[in-house]
């Protein structure tokens, strides 16, 4: 029975992503096709986690019969990480394995040191945020009904049987490793690679192309 493979990116960013490519390039080699579904719903001004997860649910909906390994980066690795817990019933229920990229656990805490209080107050008040979307190479607005929504999900809460690879990056200045290090303690099925690189990753993609393949049983 063939696997499925779905990859989930991250804030302002798109399917067409460069790690997104990368992994979609290397899993057609072995056979594979790469699902990237776009998490920018219903739309980016008007993003909702919630809704996220919902789009997740639909493209597990929509494979094939086999086991579900998720690749989730940033916000994506939240976004995998919370499909899984709260649909774990049905459609979660055919996640077997979590690869989680530079995971994004703590949203709220991320936007609160970046923006600083009276950021939070501007964001909340005028209902706009200019983010630089990569995937639209331009600024786009996101409302303030994201971060009301999200602050309902708890990370840290979220205990799952499956396994999972955590790999972040020590020099990460937009998701602190410490996030994940704190996630990673006392949860057996959580192993965390810690790398020297930053938040993007991106030159450390042929170590995570060989422990991906290792860890989802490929070779």
């Amino acid at each position: 029975m063939a696997v499925n493979v779905i990859y989930l990116h991250g804030f302002a960013s798109s399917p067409a992503s460069g790690k997104a490519a990368l992994f979609k390039e290397r899993f057609r080699a072995l056979g594979l096709p790469l699902r990237v579904p776009d998490l920018n719903v219903p739309t980016f001004e008007r993003l909702m986690f919630t809704a996220m997860l919902q789009r997740v649910a639909e493209e597990v909906r929509a494979c094939p019969p086999g086991p579900v390994y998720l690749i989730g980066s940033s916000l994506g690795g939240l976004v995998a990480l919370h499909f899984t817990d709260r649909y774990r019933e049905v459609e979660g229920a055919r996640v077997e394995r979590l690869l989680l990229m530079a995971p994004a656990l703590d949203f709220v805490s991320n936007r609160s040191r970046q923006l600083g209080d009276e950021g939070l107050r501007r964001w909340r008040d005028s209902n706009r945020l200019a983010i630089f979307h990569y995937g639209y190479n331009e600024d786009r607005s996101v409302h303030y009904a994201l971060y009301e929504d999200i602050s309902r999900y708890h990370s840290y809460d979220v205990r799952l049987e499956l396994p999972m690879l955590i790999v972040h990056g020590r020099r990460d200045e937009s998701v602190n490793h410490e996030q994940s290090v704190r996630f990673a303690v006392g949860r057996p099925n959580v192993d965390l690679h810690l790398v020297d690189s930053d938040h993007s990753l991106m030159d450390q993609m042929d170590m995570m192309w060989d422990v991906s393949l290792d860890f989802f049983g490929l070779r």
